[in-house]
């Protein structure tokens, strides 16, 4: 988890990161920041910075979030059952700070074929150094 206090998260972030990553809230569909950035670089978590998930394994997969194939490693995000709305989804977390990001789903492209749809709010992009 991470070493900030919720206090202090709330000070740190946007009250849509804040609502995202903390209340395990999602944004709007076509409204996040990254969406349909085609930028290259690594997609960091907002709240500790840790390195998620690679530009070379975005896609545009239609839904309004960022999608991705892959995290950055096997060890980067952790899972579990998400049963809010009154069905079962996969939530992905940071496993570094325990920060909500958003959901997979098995409708993704190969090689994984899944779909890490994560929230714009809970990420940062750290655009590659030749930009």
């Amino acid at each position: 988890m991470s070493d900030n206090t919720k206090d202090e998260l709330f000070e740190k972030l946007t009250a849509m990161q804040f609502h995202v990553t903390q209340e395990a809230g999602t944004e709007r569909a076509f409204t996040g920041e990254y969406w349909d950035t085609k930028d290259s670089g690594m997609y960091r978590c907002v709240v500790c910075d840790a390195e998620l998930f690679s530009s070379d394994t975005k896609y545009d997969s239609k839904s309004g979030w960022p999608s991705f194939w892959e995290p950055t490693g096997d060890s980067v995000v952790d899972t579990k059952d998400d049963r809010s709305l009154m069905s079962v989804r996969t939530e992905v977390v940071c496993s570094n700070c325990g920060a909500h990001l958003g959901h997979v789903f098995n409708d993704g492209p190969n090689p994984t074929g899944l779909r890490y749809c994560i929230n714009s709010a809970s990420l940062n992009l750290e655009p590659d150094g030749d930009e």
